[in-house]
Parts: structure tokens; C-alpha cells; sequence
């Protein structure tokens, strides 16, 4: 049987094996400065749109959200950061509002507990928490909260799929997310994340009966991890198999850094599916 994204069967791999076909920072060279890269922007964008900066949903420290506005009474992007739900922030994110807000979407980037201070169950339940006060807040933003559609990459990607669920959102672009969260369970990445079988199963997308109905297009990089490129096809043909709205696609030659180039250029394919979201809803 061929294997088009490589060898993806997690389960007959040994540890050193699963542990790198999980790691992007090892994969990708140059990984540490790509990041930089994005806070530096991140920093610029940030003292453009001063006005709405770590504005609270919640009680925890990092129950926080910067909105960046770009047009009033316009639609509004939930934007979520990657880090495997331990690492990183908002703070490496709004760079990537440039795209969205260059079509009058406005931008809200959201941060949220890391693990292990936070389990994988209350990380989901404050982006469900942060939606909520954006249906609250935005009128007072100058956002519409009637149209609220959701982003994420890695990390956040998983958290689009689970917050796809949430009534106000509209619609969501995953970003090379994990889906079924079997594989991190057994990998160097749950000494923190600490998840076992039944949180596992609970919270991966591709263990649940269907879906939300909302629609999600799905994007992962084709120059990704084999796993990471699996799961993401592996969702789209769950959704598809049980008649949800979904479309995937691949952005070629792109690594799991340079993928997010997509969402930060306004003429960007990620950039593209989301104003094209925003303009169906």
C-alpha cells in the first residue's frame, strides 16, 4: 500500500520515532528564528492598534485577548497560537491579524492557560469561555458578533476544531492541527499535557460521532510531518463521511513555520479561504 504522506502509523513507531515525528522544532531549521520573527512583527502590529490590548474574558492570568479593529461593525477572526497547548503566547500571534484586517476583518488574538498549569478540558473550555465575552464585548469593540469566525495553528488548530462547536462561531480555518490526540498521549509531549485515554478521546475531534456543523476548511503545509499531514486529511474525510461542510487542501513546499505566511499576506491562500468565509456567513 503506497503511503503519500509518508510513514504516518504512529502506533509502529518506538519512542525516538514518534517523538521526532512529532517535533516541528527540531524539523524545521531555522524554527527559533521564525518565531522571533513573528513577535518582532508582532510587536510592530501591536503599537499600530494600541487602542484594545489584554483585554480580559476570565480569571486566570493569561485569560487574555488582543483586539485589533479594522473595520467597524465588521466581521471579527478569532485567532488562536499553536505551542503543542504548553508553550509560546498571543504575543507570537497578531502579526498574523496583517492578512485578515487588509479585507476589513477585524482580529481578536487570544491566549490561554498553558499546560500543565491547565489541563487539555479547561484550555478548551477558555476559548469557549473567550468567544463568549466577545459576544458580549464586541458591539462596544465595534465588531459584529453575529459574525465570528475562527483560526489556529498547531495547537490551534486542534482548538478551531473544538471551538467550531461553540454557537456564535460561524465558521473556522484549521491550520496543521492534531485531531486525534492518541499520538501526543503517548509521545514526549504529555509529560506536560498529562492527558489520559478518556481526556484523549474526549477532546480529539476524530474520536467524536460527527462534528460541528458549521464549516471548516482545513490547511496543512506539504512540506509538514507525516502525522501532521495525516491527521489533517484524516479530518477532512471524517467531516466529509458524516456529511459536514469541510474542505482541505495543501499549501506546497510550505514547513509548519512557513505555512502562516499564507495567513499573514493579505493576497495569502489562508488569508483567501477566511475572507471567503466571512463573506458566505
Amino acid at each position: 500500500m503506497s503511503k503519500p504522506f509518508g510513514e504516518t502509523n504512529w502506533r509502529a513507531m518506538n519512542q525516538q520515532e514518534l517523538d521526532a515525528g512529532l517535533n516541528n522544532g527540531t524539523a524545521v531549521q531555522g524554527s527559533a528564528d521564525i518565531s522571533a520573527g513573528w513577535v518582532k512583527r508582532s510587536d510592530e502590529i501591536k503599537a499600530k492598534y494600541p487602542g484594545h490590548l489584554e483585554l480580559s474574558y476570565g480569571p486566570a492570568e493569561r485569560n487574555k485577548f488582543d483586539f485589533l479593529k479594522a473595520a467597524d461593525g465588521g466581521p471579527t477572526l478569532v485567532l488562536i497560537h499553536g505551542g503543542y497547548w504548553q508553550m509560546r503566547s498571543k504575543d507570537f500571534f497578531t502579526c498574523f491579524a496583517a492578512g485578515p484586517m487588509a479585507h476589513g476583518i477585524n482580529v481578536a488574538v487570544i491566549g490561554y492557560t498553558l499546560a500543565p498549569e491547565a489541563t487539555l478540558d479547561q484550555i478548551v473550555a477558555e476559548l469557549h469561555a473567550s468567544v463568549d465575552a466577545l459576544v458580549e464585548q464586541l458591539p462596544a469593540l465595534g465588531g459584529d458578533p453575529a459574525r465570528i469566525v475562527v483560526t489556529g495553528w498547531s495547537a490551534g488548530g486542534h482548538l478551531t476544531a473544538t471551538t467550531l462547536a461553540h454557537p456564535a462561531v460561524k465558521g473556522g480555518v484549521a491550520i496543521s492541527g492534531i485531531y486525534d490526540l492518541e499520538p501526543i498521549r503517548h509521545s514526549y509531549l504529555n509529560e506536560k499535557l498529562k492527558l489520559d485515554e478518556a481526556m484523549s478521546r474526549r477532546q480529539s475531534p476524530l474520536m467524536q460521532d460527527g462534528g460541528p456543523a458549521a464549516p471548516l476548511s482545513i490547511v496543512v503545509g506539504g512540506g509538514e510531518l507525516p502525522i501532521l499531514r495525516q491527521q489533517s486529511a484524516d479530518l477532512a474525510a471524517f467531516r466529509a463521511s458524516h456529511g459536514l461542510p469541510v474542505t482541505y487542501e495543501e499549501i506546497p513546499g510550505a514547513n509548519h513555520f512557513t505555512v502562516m505566511a499564507e495567513l499573514e499576506s493579505p493576497t495569502g491562500r489562508i488569508t483567501t479561504l477566511i475572507k471567503q468565509m466571512v463573506e458566505r456567513i
